[in-house]
């Protein structure tokens, strides 16, 4: 075989190597399966009027909370309610030992007796005084014309006289001396009372119906007025609930209301709920209670407190929540569900799906949020469809199969 005929021969089975070889990769791409294109939940943009929700962290606290104190000093006796249970106004809380205030008393009784008897003993001296007068009196009276007769000395008529006027002495002193025992017998009747007092002040009563706390003092234990607290009774429906406003937003509220009584009417108006600490919604609405005196110079908030139903005594002192109400309506809003925005260094986007179905990354700019919902201010138009659910399946340019988005409950 010649040179040139080796050479054909090399290029035919090359020639046939690469149509084989060529074959056979355009079969393996025709067995290829295609990608479905990924199915993600779209919503379309709504545009309406909503409510605009401020909301603050409050803290419940009772309508009125009595700290329960000693008023004497003595020995706790007994307790006598159920710690934690619901008290009514004028049940008995605690005893202490009412012997010692129970001596003093029949003591000061004593005391008032013996004075009782000093007045009756002062009255009858004034008795005895004014007799002893009327008769020198009469004494004088008779003796005058005598002693102008001379039938009398003028040294009788002299001692006539002088006794009357001891006699008249006598009867001023006898009634200041009934006037000083009516002193001290009303002075005797007021230390009966303080004694009677402090007997009644060894039955520690609750003020008011409302839940009794924890003990704070034991059996056993030397209470005084100057010591803690026995325990606290809180009047819990309706309970209170405190929250604080910034001062911007208190001026702002005043200056949108400029008249004092048209602002207290739509306080009065103004619809609280109260969002609990494991996420659920209080289903009794509050109302606006109170502003406080002043703003805080430390913080610079108002102190505000509204009210709510509490039958049952669900809610507690102490319990925090979320305070919120409407503070404004917005005209016209756009709306997508918070599932659709996400947040990336600082910034917010959106997936839009196109009429084509293909997905675009867009930046928008947020506002309020409403319920599960939020407000877009910029980047979006009316009707658009973003995606809700998938979000981290899709990429710019990206075809989608778009499903309605069903929205889940509202997360608060």
């Amino acid at each position: 075989m010649t040179i040139r005929s080796r050479r054909r021969l090399v290029a035919a089975l090359s020639l046939g190597s690469g149509w084989l070889l060529a074959d056979g990769g355009c079969s393996r791409a025709k067995t290829a399966p295609v990608t479905a294109p990924p199915e993600v939940e779209v919503a379309s943009v709504q545009q309406r009027d909503i409510p605009v929700y401020g909301e603050w962290i409050g803290t419940l606290d009772g309508m009125v909370n009595a700290e329960i104190r000693a008023q004497v000093s003595g020995y706790l006796l007994r307790q006598h309610y159920v710690e934690g249970s619901f008290v009514r106004k004028g049940q008995l809380l605690f005893e202490i030992d009412p012997r010692p205030f129970q001596s003093v008393l029949e003591q000061e009784k004593g005391q008032l007796a013996q004075t009782n008897s000093q007045l009756l003993e002062a009255k009858a001296q004034v008795l005895r005084a004014e007799a002893n007068y009327g008769k020198t009196q009469l004494d004088v009276n008779r003796y005058t014309p005598l002693a102008k007769q001379r039938a009398i000395t003028d040294q009788e008529l002299d001692n006539a006289v002088q006794t009357s006027l001891a006699a008249k002495a006598e009867f001023e002193a006898a009634k200041a001396r009934v006037e000083s025992a009516n002193a001290s017998i009303l002075a005797a009747r007021a230390k009966v009372a303080t004694a009677e007092l402090n007997v009644g002040f060894t039955r520690i009563q609750s003020p008011i119906d409302g839940i009794a706390g924890i003990a704070r003092g034991q059996i056993g234990n030397l209470v005084s007025p100057t010591g803690e607290s026995l325990t606290t009774v809180s009047t819990v429906d309706p309970i209170k609930a405190y929250f604080t406003a910034s001062e911007q937003e208190y001026l702002r509220w005043v200056r949108d209301n400029p008249n004092e009584e048209k602002r207290q009417a739509r306080e009065r108006q103004i619809v609280l709920e109260l969002v609990l600490s494991d996420g659920t919604v209080y289903p009794r609405k509050g109302k606006f209670f109170v502003a406080d005196r002043e703003v805080s110079v430390q913080t610079g908030a108002i102190r505000l407190a509204g009210l709510f139903p509490n039958p049952g005594n669900i809610l507690r002192p102490g319990q925090y929540g979320r305070v919120r109400a409407v503070t404004a309506t917005r005209k016209s809003a756009l709306l997508v569900p918070q599932r659709a925005v996400t947040e990336l260094q600082g910034r917010y986007q959106v997936a839009v799906v196109g009429s084509d179905n293909k997905v675009g990354i867009r930046q928008v700019k947020v506002g309020e949020r409403s319920d599960s919902m939020w407000i877009i201010e910029e980047g979006l138009s009316p009707g658009e469809r973003v995606v809700a659910e998938g979000t981290q399946k899709v990429r710019p340019d990206v075809v989608v199969n778009p499903k309605p988005f069903v929205a889940g409950p509202v997360t608060q």
